[in-house]
């Protein structure tokens, strides 16, 4: 029987953890499919510089020569938002591929969170949650993130799902699973680069201390699995719904035409809604992506807390 996986902590992720301090995961995804060069690499290293200025830990998590990476230096964030097309999208299912094969590769929310997990980090920002797409009753696409959330014991926090995707049912599906979601200081679900999407959340906190407390008393009661915290992008910073929703409409339809699906379709979908808006989606998408990170730490203090 095999014994534990070959994680690689960077020594400050390892002493933070050691120590009880607090520790923020983070995905390397958005990263290499998620902006372009060197937007992407620009906005980690100030994402990991918000999580510091909290004094919290930040762990950007990816795959490199076969080896899962808790904590990224300088050089490696580099080389996942320079090597787009060396790099590849890792889901659970890819893991060991990418581990076996020692090749390198962005992690997803899924895997984020399962490695993380593994590490013993309890708390992950990212930018949107994955979900069911537009259509699932006949692709049957639906994110593995969601399964994920139902069996790892990590808070997610997001600005809600992707715009791009069937958001009422990604609701459903997580309350299948019994996935606690919060709406951070509101009751509208929000929709990633909207505030809005006319959905309620099914339960609101107000406070980073709540959400700590959510935590202990979910592991106190022996149940498994994550939570998603959905936390709107900021009111400068947002585009407004009735526009957004257009956008996606039209990207939505060219990516149909260029007959692209699968783990294919969330790339090229936010890259040409970038195109479409001349820039304002990625504007909002890395503002949203910060804003996360503020709140991811301010959680990941108050569960490390006790």
């Amino acid at each position: 029987m095999r014994g534990a996986p070959d994680l690689h902590l960077t020594d400050e992720v390892r002493d933070a953890l050691a120590e009880g301090r607090p520790v923020v995961a983070l995905e390397s995804t958005i990263i290499s499919h998620g902006m372009p060069y060197p937007d992407n690499v620009a906005m980690a290293r100030e994402v990991e510089a918000i999580i510091r200025g909290h004094d919290a830990t930040p762990a950007t998590i990816a795959v490199l020569d076969g080896v899962p990476r808790i904590g990224l230096d300088d050089a490696a964030l580099e080389l996942l938002g320079k090597g787009q097309q060396s790099i590849r999208k890792v889901s659970i299912r890819d893991l060991p591929y990418v581990v076996a094969r020692r090749e390198h590769g962005a992690t997803t929310v899924a895997a984020t969170m399962r490695l993380a997990a593994l590490a013993g980090i309890r708390v992950f920002t990212t930018g949107g949650l994955g979900g069911v797409h537009r259509g699932a009753a006949t692709t049957m696409d639906v994110s593995a993130d969601l399964t994920e959330l139902s069996l790892t014991d990590v808070t997610v926090i997001s600005a809600g799902v992707k715009s791009i995707l069937d958001i009422g049912l990604t609701l459903e599906k997580l309350e299948t699973l019994g996935v606690p979601v919060l709406g951070y200081r509101t009751d509208d679900f929000p929709a990633f680069y909207t505030r809005t999407s006319g959905y309620a959340v099914p339960l609101r906190v107000d406070t980073p201390a709540e959400v700590a407390a959510l935590m202990r008393a979910k592991d106190d009661l022996g149940i498994r699995g994550g939570i998603s915290l959905a936390n709107p992008i900021p009111v400068e910073d947002e585009i407004p719904h009735e526009q957004i929703d257009a956008i996606i409409d039209q990207a939505l339809a060219d990516m149909d035409a260029r007959g692209i699906t699968g783990k294919d379709a969330t790339p090229y979908l936010l890259g040409r809604i970038v195109e479409i808006t001349g820039g304002a989606s990625l504007t909002a998408n890395i503002a949203l992506v910060k804003n996360n990170a503020h709140l991811g730490a301010e959680v990941a203090t108050a569960f490390a807390a006790g």
